[in-house]
């Protein structure tokens, strides 16, 4: 076998296109892994829209679990130091950093590394070795790739069904912190707001408020333990949410509000949910959504501390499967995968998403 297919997106707002591109040989250190499941990201709805700078073409997909197929020389354990061998199934962290750099090293933040590059986003699929994303049948891993085994007991479903929301989440409640009993609101129903209550109730969080939409994504967070939420349909202006969210926390407002929508329309309300003194994390925004009208009065009037998360680390990848094996009945991450695609729909499985027609669509291409 020589050449496999991939779904490519060639240009912006755009129907993907399915190609037959040359495997690559397998270098030192690497990995050659066949795609055996592939979440499709609110991030890849943004990128298609053209919502983030990147060169054409791209096999976009970042959450992907597959089987090794070969190994290069030299790569015989996972980032945890598990033994690596053919048939394996594993995960992998999405992204490398340098690891030397000023942010690597002396200020230990390697998600803002300058030399920091994502699997389906920052590789060309024209240029070798091509597959460089999920949506496709195989899938290269690159030298200095965090990659970890995947443990038998952990369906496949699980990982793809928390995707990158749950390690985006992981880091962001990390940053934030989260007191025991809090009052938290997430702004946003879809995977990121699914996984920042999972993450929210497990950092002991007293009562968790869910707003977003629509009523199945609602549900699905009260399957995720959520103790209310508020339906954007029933509950449709800013100073009405508001008002519900003071309602349901004595009056006061939230001891933490963690944006995981997108929209910057988003911010401002959900400062406002803020207790004086609280709490507001800014999540969802990995792609530039546009600019708002923002009088910063609020964050000395209500003395907010306000934060920002971009994307995960492997240790946080790490964590995340730890939290998926011990908590597969209280999470139900797995429920979360609802539509699958084969790869010769993958435009169809995009649209998916972008309609919030799922909880999570996924591409399996075998």
């Amino acid at each position: 076998m020589s050449t496999a297919k991939a779904s490519v997106l060639e240009q912006f707002k755009a129907p993907l296109q399915l190609r037959e591109l040359p495997l690559p040989k397998v270098e030192p250190g690497a990995a050659l892994v066949r795609t055996i499941m592939a979440g499709i990201c609110g991030t890849d709805v943004h990128l298609w829209k053209g919502e983030l700078p990147i060169s054409l073409p791209v096999i976009m997909g970042h959450e992907t679990v597959g089987k090794i197929v070969e190994l290069g020389s030299g790569l015989d354990k996972d980032w945890t130091g598990e033994p690596l061998q053919v048939g394996d199934r594993v995960t992998w962290n999405s992204a490398t950093s340098c690891g030397h750099c000023y942010y690597c090293a002396e200020k230990k933040q390697p998600t803002r590394c300058a030399q920091r590059r994502a699997y389906g986003i920052g590789y060309r699929s024209d240029q070798a070795p091509h597959f460089l994303g999920g949506y496709a049948e195989f899938h290269y891993l690159r030298p200095r790739t965090s990659i970890f085994k995947l443990p038998d007991d952990l369906p496949t479903e699980s990982v793809i069904g928390a995707g990158c929301a749950l390690i985006t989440a992981i880091h962001g409640v990390e940053r934030t912190g989260i007191n025991w009993q809090d009052n938290v609101v997430v702004q946003g129903a879809g995977p990121v707001g699914i996984a920042a209550l999972a993450v929210a109730k497990s950092a002991g969080a007293g009562k968790v408020i869910v707003i977003g939409g629509p009523k199945h994504r609602l549900q699905m967070a009260k399957r995720f333990g959520a103790d209310h939420t508020i339906d954007l349909d029933e509950v449709p202006t800013a100073a009405e949410r508001i008002a519900a969210v003071r309602a349901l926390t004595g009056g006061y407002g939230a001891d933490a509000v963690l944006e995981c929508v997108g929209m910057p329309t988003a911010i401002t309300e959900g400062m406002e949910m803020c207790r004086d003194g609280g709490k507001y994390l800014v999540l969802g925004h990995y792609c530039d959504a546009g600019s708002i009208s923002f009088n910063p009065h609020i964050i000395t009037r209500k003395q907010l501390q306000v934060f920002g998360s971009w994307s995960s680390e492997p240790r946080h990848l790490k964590a995340a499967i730890e939290f998926l094996r011990r908590t597969q009945k209280e999470f139900p991450f797995a429920d979360m995968v609802t539509h699958r695609f084969p790869l010769e729909k993958a435009n169809e499985a995009l649209a998916t998403t972008a309609q919030w027609q799922s909880a999570k669509t996924v591409l399996v291409p075998a």
